[in-house]
């Protein structure tokens, strides 16, 4: 029996799992889904003792974080449930949700109760009008009182997630500043990332941190030390600000080297890379509770993780939107 933590052939530790509930989305952002989420959820979601047996062999076999994604994770109206049943897990040390934080002042105080650890929240810009254009949703007041909330509660695992989008980025890089300003949250200018769907948008929008990242640097921001099971961002801080900044940015040259995450989708498919192009069907084990199964067909498929991405080939595998499985 292999009680080895996963790892794949390039001696990465799988230790992060990110893990879709749902696909569905209540927002039109203009970059993913900009006629909005077609029909309705799909029925073949995971349920929750599908995803109790799913997080119990990933923690069994090293996985120590686990993210919430969606589309917007938060209308699964089971959402407490499933993050209760990942913290619940033995070895699991973190618990982290990614939301649009629609109805986030009214929905928090139950994930928190139910075991949640880290907050992140999508903000694709500090203006309510331009925020409007690119969801298409008029949420912007509402999500900064919720998150004025949540900070004076003590709650201060708080990222905000915010995509460059070249039409926006003059303003929006500012005000992002300004915003971290006086909140002691960590801001992540994200690099729009092609998909099957967006190609001319990525086109005309997609904007380089490298820039902004140098600038920065010049005006004092000090680079972090990498957390324990973080993600690929890099993060800065400076003795002026409350909050932090960092950056994702999937077309850097290492961006891959400390890849440690597996991905998971809302129907059950196991993406080794986010844009790889092929999904690993882990619903008969998970329909069966069949845990050694999974843990054994674990083991025997991650020596297909692929060293990088293929994204400056263009090639971005089966992602036709980043609905289907959270980014």
């Amino acid at each position: 029996m292999n009680s080895a933590p996963l790892t794949d052939p390039f001696g990465r530790r799988l230790s992060y799992l990110r893990l879709s509930v749902t696909d569905l989305c209540n927002y039109r952002c203009s970059y993913c889904l900009p006629d909005g989420y077609q029909g309705k959820a799909k029925p073949d979601e995971l349920s929750l003792s599908e995803i109790e047996t799913l997080v119990s062999v990933f923690a069994a076999a090293g996985t120590r974080k686990i993210r919430v994604t969606g589309g917007e994770a938060t209308l699964r109206r089971d959402l407490a449930d499933i993050i209760a049943v990942c913290k619940a897990q033995p070895g699991i040390e973190h618990v982290a949700l990614t939301t649009n934080a629609f109805k986030l002042a009214k929905l928090f105080p139950a994930y928190r109760a139910a075991g949640l650890d880290k907050l992140n929240i999508s903000i694709d810009s500090f203006n309510a009008d331009t925020f409007f254009e690119i969801t298409g949703k008029r949420e912007y007041h509402n999500i900064i009182r919720a998150i004025d909330g949540i900070l004076a509660s003590g709650f201060s695992s708080v990222k905000i997630n915010t995509l460059l989008l070249g039409r926006y980025a003059d303003r929006t890089v500012p005000d992002a500043m300004r915003f971290v300003r006086e909140r002691p949250v960590t801001l992540r200018f994200i690099e729009l990332m092609q998909t099957g769907n967006n190609l001319g948008y990525f086109q005309q929008q997609h904007l380089s941190a490298t820039a902004i990242e140098a600038e920065l640097a010049a005006q004092g921001w000090q680079l972090l030390p990498r957390e324990a099971y973080a993600g690929p961002a890099r993060e800065y801080r400076h003795p002026d600000f409350a909050g932090s900044i960092g950056f994702i940015a999937p077309y850097s040259k290492d961006f891959c080297n400390s890849c440690n995450r597996l991905r998971v989708s809302a129907q059950g498919n196991m993406h080794l890379c986010l844009f790889g192009g092929i999904a690993y069907n882990l619903r008969p084990y998970l329909a069966q509770g069949d845990r050694e199964g999974l843990r054994q067909y674990l083991f025997s498929v991650i020596a297909d993780k692929p060293e990088h991405h293929f994204l400056h080939q263009k090639n971005v595998g089966l992602i036709r939107d980043l609905s289907m499985i959270g980014g």
